[in-house]
């Protein structure tokens, strides 16, 4: 579909929800994802500046997550512009994503809508080396750390101060104890954060709902790709969440497999698909911020080339260049 359609149907969604609609795609296409970044929020900016003050900013978003840091300044930043902030998930708004929805007002969930576990995974230079590739390191889920601890203590009986040593220092022995702080760090980052987001709403939570929100998206939860339903966000885990009406539904389908579509998320990127001959370049779009007044894609833009010595057929591609590029 031409962005001008897609323009049409954001239309439409903004006058439903008498709201400014902002959408924010991050690709989850194999071998060129994107993720949320700091990056995205100079992005963001402009076409805030665009959209100007209003009574209420609708963030359409698809994502698989990203850097937990992210959502805090996108968060503000929007709400620089409008009292009033939601969120509106089609589909996936995983981890990162999750974060976002947590400074809404109210997140919108179509039938396909899934949050997940804010819970992310750690890595740094003292994390377990990949055995696979020595140049990278292990990631290391902070709540698989506290999972292992509350193993030791809660099923094989883990009580005295000598026996948590123990287990402790087993632990250790596998993960250096600086990337086990950096786990600790993390924990406390991602449950302050999450606070924060949901102490920014314009009607103000009670201590215990907040507490029990992110209790329900960290220690409850029992896996990081745990795939939460708008049923269980509202009545578990007490989102404020809404469920559209039938024109809105159909509406932020069709958006999300629109950008689906335009950005190909069903289909890996296959190099030897695009090389002509022994060398072509490549251009490929794996992200969008897109309002009615511009669009910015995320462009990856490499080198592939064929080569058949010393192995036959062999494809190298070179990322020569990636970031943000205004389109409108």
């Amino acid at each position: 579909m031409a962005r001008l359609q897609r323009v049409e149907m954001v239309k439409k969604i903004s006058e439903l929800r008498d709201s400014a609609v902002l959408c924010y795609i991050t690709g989850d296409r194999e071998n060129v994802s994107t993720r949320i970044a700091p990056d995205v929020t100079q992005v963001f900016y402009r076409h805030l500046e665009l959209i100007g003050d209003c009574r209420q900013i609708d963030l359409f978003l698809y994502t698989r997550g990203g850097d937990v840091l992210t959502p805090w300044r996108l968060v503000h930043l929007i709400r620089e512009y409008a009292a009033r902030f939601c969120v509106l998930v089609p589909f996936r708004a995983y981890s990162a994503g999750t974060l976002i929805c947590l400074g809404a007002d109210e997140v919108v969930m179509g039938k396909m809508g899934e949050l997940g576990p804010i819970d992310p995974s750690v890595v740094n230079a003292f994390n377990p080396q990949d055995p696979n590739n020595p140049a990278a390191r292990i990631p290391v889920s902070i709540e698989d750390v506290y999972s292992y601890l509350a193993l030791a203590g809660d099923k094989t009986g883990v009580r005295s101060e000598d026996q948590q040593v123990q287990s402790f220092t087993l632990l250790a022995e596998r993960i250096h104890p600086l990337a086990l702080g950096n786990v600790h760090r993390n924990y406390l980052l991602i449950r302050s954060l999450a606070k924060k987001l949901l102490s920014m709403h314009q009607q103000p939570l009670r201590e215990g709902r907040i507490e029990h929100i992110v209790d329900s998206l960290t220690e409850k939860l029992y896996a990081h790709n745990y795939m939460i339903a708008r049923l269980e966000a509202a009545e578990e885990i007490n989102l404020n969440i809404i469920y559209p009406e039938r024109e809105l539904e159909y509406l932020l389908w069709a958006l999300y497999q629109d950008y689906a579509e335009e950005l190909h998320l069903a289909e890996p990127f296959n190099p030897a698909e695009v090389v002509r001959g022994d060398r072509s370049e490549f251009e490929v779009t794996s992200g969008m911020v897109e309002s009615v007044h511009g669009q910015d894609s995320f462009v990856f833009s490499g080198m592939v080339e064929r080569r058949d010595f010393p192995e036959p057929c062999k494809i190298n591609v070179s990322i020569l260049k990636q970031g943000w590029r205004t389109v409108v």
